[in-house]
């Protein structure tokens, strides 16, 4: 399968979840400014015409996109990795987290802070009602080592969503201890500490490259 990713992006999720299976893939990056593809010069644009990344390519040739569909798409592609749930209540559990992380963090409260084109009114308004989700996040994860009750593509996704902070200084870890303590927790873990080694490595590349084009 392909996956379609930009460096520390959220489709860091993805590859922390095939790492976590032990799966194959090619990883083929794409610059989120000229959504080119690095590996081949290709127009990203052909593959997903909105441009947004992660897309997954499967081995049947079809085309997915969106992140919690392509993160439970590979928990039941390699379920002896156990990063999915059984059916019932637990595959609802899973649901209803990774709808919090994509609603409620990563585009209600990140994606705002992190636009360089955001008024600060804006930035201030967000912070007023995304902070109340870090309070319920930390309140819930409190004696909890995963959102479920083992490690789960929901996890792959708060950590990479976490990880954000290190570019928005206005979110502070240590106001909440759970999630900090989760965060460096799981960090530790070696699917998650390779997954954020080698896309920083590109990341850094890839601020080198905009710098030479400006």
């Amino acid at each position: 399968m392909d996956l379609y990713f930009s460096p520390l992006a959220c489709s860091l999720a993805t590859r922390i979840a095939l790492y976590e299976a032990g799966a194959e893939a090619n990883y083929l990056e794409v610059d989120p400014k000229t959504k080119v593809v690095q590996n081949d010069g290709s127009d990203f644009r052909q593959v997903n015409p909105l441009g947004l990344v992660p897309t997954l390519r499967t081995d049947d040739g079809l085309v997915l996109t969106e992140n919690a569909a392509i993160l439970q798409y590979v928990a039941d592609r390699f379920p002896q990795a156990g990063i999915s749930t059984g059916p019932g209540m637990d595959r609802s559990r899973l649901h209803q987290w990774l709808c919090f992380i994509g609603t409620e963090l990563h585009k209600g409260l990140f994606v705002p802070l992190l636009d360089k084109t955001a008024p600060p009114e804006m930035k201030t308004h967000v912070l007023g009602k995304g902070l109340s989700r870090l309070d319920y996040l930390d309140n819930y994860l409190k004696g909890r080592e995963f959102l479920l009750d083992h490690f789960s593509v929901a996890d792959a996704y708060l950590v990479t969503i976490i990880n954000w902070t290190m570019a928005t200084p206005p979110i502070e870890l240590s106001k909440w201890p759970n999630v900090k303590a989760y965060y460096e927790r799981l960090r530790a873990r070696p699917s998650i500490a390779r997954a954020v080694a080698e896309e920083f490595t590109l990341y850094q590349a890839e601020l080198a490259r905009h710098k030479a084009a400006a």
